[in-house]
């Protein structure tokens, strides 16, 4: 029987293809070349002319250094958070049997399936019966509800993947608990682990509609940029700006890719 995987693709196709890409990074692409232009106060194509002086008035703003430490300690602690509740609940699920299995599943992936303003809604008016004031720690936990879901599908996934045989093994030989998890587990779950993380830490980074309800009066990097757009300045320092935030968030999504595109090759599944 002929496989048609070596047959090119039909002209039209490759038309829509190209058509629906351009339509997807045009406006990023946009972004970029809007990052160098000369012109301060507005949009204007083709650009006046190109420069590269925003990049050290940006390097020169404090109010986006501010912005962008909190994104980043922000996304790392919720990433950091992400990875010991996620990896947890997904060994409980996939590992074990018990009452109520399949509803505890289906609670843990609910946050990033609702709207993110329906979490954002209901995150403050959780904090505010509870009399908690807005703070850094708001911010930590309203991004730790999507980011423990993210961590918990690739894990989840990886477990399932894993033979549960070498850890019964692993006991059979003398390890106890922790030794099973550091040298059988973990090395099978590591880069399930660590796309998990990257795509949980570049969701936090540019998260917005949840952050706006938990933030109170800080500003993470997105929340800057819609507040430079409403009331700008400097328009062309929030297109540098939006260029960083994009290499941020692309190459840990590219990363977790690549870490998890050959997950089907695990150690013990039988293949």
């Amino acid at each position: 029987m002929r496989s048609d995987r070596g047959q090119s693709a039909p002209l039209g196709l490759k038309i829509a293809a190209a058509g629906g890409l351009l339509f997807l990074h045009l406006p990023i692409l946009l972004i970029f070349v809007y990052a160098f232009t000369t012109e301060e106060k507005s949009f204007v194509w083709p650009p006046p002319g190109l420069t590269t002086q925003w990049f050290a008035v940006t390097w020169n703003r404090p109010d986006v250094w501010e912005a962008l430490s909190l994104s980043i300690r922000v996304a790392a602690i919720s990433t950091a958070m992400a990875l010991v509740l996620g990896t947890l609940c997904a060994a409980a699920v996939s590992q074990t049997r018990f009452f109520g299995r399949e509803t505890i599943s289906l609670l843990v992936i609910l946050p990033i399936a609702l709207p993110g303003i329906i979490t954002g809604i209901a995150l403050r008016s959780a904090f505010a019966l509870a009399d908690i004031p807005f703070s850094f720690w708001t911010i930590v936990l309203g991004h730790a509800t999507f980011c423990v879901v993210v961590v918990y599908n690739n894990a989840v996934a990886r477990f399932r993947r894993t033979s549960g045989s070498m850890i019964e093994v692993s006991m059979d030989l003398g390890a106890d608990g922790f030794q099973t998890f550091r040298h059988v587990v973990l090395p099978n779950i590591a880069t399930a682990l660590l796309a998990g993380g990257m795509l949980a830490f570049a969701l936090s980074f540019d998260e917005v509609i949840v952050t706006t309800f938990t933030a109170g009066q800080q500003q993470t990097v997105p929340i800057w940029m819609l507040e430079e757009l409403i009331r700008p300045r400097q328009r062309p320092v929030t297109n540098v700006v939006a260029m960083v935030v994009v290499l941020v968030t692309l190459l840990p999504i590219l990363l977790a890719y690549y870490l998890t595109r050959d997950g089907d090759q695990i150690a013990g599944s039988g293949k």
